[in-house]
């Protein structure tokens, strides 16, 4: 009797905790995107702060129930007729207004910058994103330079920051003629970033549950622009060897920094000089690549 009481109550412990299992498995799966992005509505800093001249710009995009929503950015411009344009892509916090020291790297070196906010961030309209609606997004600020301001592809650098760099990735493989993608403190997968990310999760199957999955590992055979690859070596949230991996795959010309005691957010403030030096040499090397294809043709 009592055997089959300790059997009958180790049975229903079992059920018990499968039921809890499956329900935290649906749970990752229903809310994955608010556990990957972290947006904010918060303004904290305008570019005039920084002593940048912009100006405001908003943009349509349409949902995939029809519905219309507006994509807040700011065109970041010293120029009046700008032959270096960065195409800024963020990581998953914050907004746009977190990422303006960045920004500001490029302003000084002569670039004119276009940042956005995804929807569901700053000033964008929109709830929690998803990876194809942030493509979506990505792909709208494209058309903006290359339509309403009238830029060639070739003189737009897609940068992208964490998460960003994975968006600047896939819009770069889909831009075979823009100049290239520069991506800073990025993952080669977000299934590669679950398994990292600590113990709880390694309890869950991530190829199964994942499926905002930003495979930057996976495009790179497909990209044919030049490819910069920026990582401080004491990053805690995304390991450096993952850009290691990243650099390794690609089979486009490519550079890779590396700099030493940086962390997630502050590389071109640890080595400023180390920063502008390796954009510099990135910048000819897109120069060469453009003037060789040029002689092909």
């Amino acid at each position: 009797m009592m055997i089959n009481l300790l059997l009958k109550g180790l049975l229903n412990g079992v059920g018990v905790g499968m039921i809890a299992y499956l329900s935290i498995c649906a749970a990752l799966i229903l809310g994955q995107n608010r556990l990957i992005f972290k947006p904010s509505s918060a303004i904290q800093t305008l570019p005039s702060d920084l002593g940048m001249s912009y100006e405001d710009v908003w943009l349509s995009v349409m949902t995939p129930q029809g519905k219309i929503e507006q994509v807040h950015g700011w065109w970041i411009n010293p120029n009046s007729y700008p032959d270096k344009v960065l195409l800024y892509l963020h990581g998953i916090g914050g907004n746009i207004s977190y990422n303006l020291s960045t920004v500001q790297t490029f302003y000084e070196q002569g670039y004119s910058v276009f940042i956005i906010d995804y929807r569901g961030y700053g000033r964008s309209q929109g709830q929690f994103p998803t990876e194809s609606e942030i493509y979506r997004d990505s792909q709208v600020a494209w058309d903006y330079l290359t339509e309403e301001r009238q830029i060639k592809p070739q003189n737009i650098f897609i940068y992208g920051h964490s998460l960003g760099g994975a968006v600047a990735i896939d819009l770069g493989v889909r831009k075979p003629h823009a100049a290239g993608v520069i991506a800073e403190n990025t993952f080669t997968s977000m299934i590669d970033m679950t398994d990292h990310s600590g113990f709880f999760y390694k309890l869950f199957p991530s190829q199964l549950l994942v499926h905002q999955r930003f495979d930057s590992l996976a495009k790179l055979s497909l990209l044919k622009v030049p490819l910069l690859l920026i990582h401080g070596t004491s990053d805690l949230t995304v390991p450096y060897t993952m850009s290691e991996t990243l650099f390794q795959t690609a089979k486009v010309p490519k550079k890779l920094l590396l700099v030493e005691d940086a962390g997630h957010m502050n590389i071109s403030a640890i080595a400023p000089e180390k920063y502008i030096k390796t954009l510099n040499k990135f910048e000819q090397l897109v120069n060469e690549t453009q003037r060789e294809l040029a002689l092909e043709y």
